[in-house]
């Protein structure tokens, strides 16, 4: 009953806070019923997922490991010391300006949003979210309630790791993503991860980070602190170094998300049409790490774009990327269903772009951002814009 009765007051507080957006046109349902029809139907059915069974379709998507270099030696800090020095702040929606706001869905409405910091922002795109919610099934890291964010600019990436103890005032701070230095560059073999973040997965002790040319492995016990250059240099008092890379012969995967209904647990991910899934190892020593090899599930979707991909029980969510408002669809094996919006039934009611998207079981939301915009809405509210 006490999960229950939690349950019930994220509903409450979700509502008052859609009251709110509604209120103050934040949540943008006007927009959406300007609409013409020709943009309502202008979307095509994406029809049904399609298993890929060949060897010619699999072999592709085939997950190798590769080692990382070896990291000079140093003092790690845990995600707790990271959060004792989170000191900027999220702004509520009442604080968002008119155009951060619009980045926001229209249906279903979130039932939390927040707005980055401009020009802690500024020269930074926003990439692929993930949460305490995919560490550990129970929601928190250690004590802790946790929002992870990447952003990347041409050079390097970060993210943002966010105390969300308390959900109406989030503060974080950065954290500077490392990858392998090319062969003879010297110093410790490691730089600034320079592909951009597209997919973001904190399972275990492991942050898995989609990123242009592979998956990327950090270890959460593995954080430094920056010395003064880097911290001048991109805007972060930790790094973390590699410690591993995953590949595939294939289209890259972006998009990734964690799925808790498969057994074992299981990593998704999107990426020129097709939407793959990989199990995580059982293997003793390998925790938080996948299995190498075949993914376990492989389709094919017509879903134009690459965007956000959700799997959780038969369905699999996927954002469909717009100029001005994308469509979330949600698939299966059998049909696709797109989330509905404004007098005429529009399929524009998502956010423009949301490289990923992530479920967080314990407090049933699903976690986006889009532009400066971080917001969570629940996955029941994007089943029932579906009907």
């Amino acid at each position: 009953m006490t999960k229950h009765r939690g349950r019930h007051r994220r509903r409450r507080r979700g509502r008052a806070l859609r009251g709110v957006l509604a209120g103050t046109a934040l949540a943008l349902t006007a927009a959406a019923t300007m609409i013409s029809v020709s943009q309502a139907t202008v979307e095509d059915d994406p029809g049904a997922l399609k298993p890929l069974t060949s060897a010619a379709e699999l072999d592709p998507l085939r997950l190798r490991e590769e080692p990382a270099p070896e990291r000079a030696p140093g003092r790690s800090v845990g995600v707790g010391t990271v959060l004792d020095h989170a000191d900027r702040t999220l702004r509520d929606p009442a604080h968002c300006t008119t155009g951060e706001r619009a980045a926001l869905p229209v249906a279903p409405a979130a039932t939390h949003a927040y707005c980055w910091d401009a020009a802690d922002t500024r020269g930074w795109r926003s990439a692929g979210v993930t949460t305490s919610g995919d560490a550990d099934d129970d929601g928190r890291w250690g004590e802790h309630r946790v929002v992870l964010s990447a952003w990347s600019t041409p050079g390097a990436s970060r993210v943002a790791f966010v105390d969300a103890d308390d959900l109406d005032r989030l503060r974080y701070t950065w954290v500077l993503l490392a990858a392998p230095a090319p062969e003879g560059a010297g110093g410790t073999g490691q730089r600034a991860l320079r592909p951009a973040v597209s997919g973001l997965v904190w399972y275990q002790d492991k942050l898995l980070v989609g990123a242009g040319d592979g998956v990327y492995v950090y270890d959460l016990h593995q954080i430094r602190r920056a010395d003064a250059t880097t911290a001048a240099e991109h805007g972060t008092r930790f790094v973390m170094p590699v410690t591993g890379v995953y590949r595939t012969a294939g289209p890259d995967p972006v998009g990734l998300s964690l799925d808790r209904t498969t057994s074992p647990d299981s990593l998704v991910a999107s990426g020129e049409g097709l939407l793959r899934r990989y199990s995580f190892s059982k293997e003793p020593g390998r925790a938080g790490l996948l299995a190498t090899g075949l993914p376990a599930q492989a389709y094919r979707s017509e879903v134009d774009g690459s965007g956000g991909v959700l799997s959780y029980g038969s369905h699999w969510y996927v954002t469909q990327p717009a100029e001005e408002r994308g469509t979330l669809w949600r698939q299966g094996t059998e049909e696709a269903r797109p989330t509905r919006c404004g007098a005429e039934e529009s399929h524009a009611c998502w956010s423009a772009a949301t490289p990923s998207l992530s479920y967080w079981e314990e407090r049933g939301e699903v976690w986006s951002q889009s532009g400066r915009a971080l917001f969570a809405l629940e996955l029941d509210a994007i089943d029932n814009a579906l009907e």
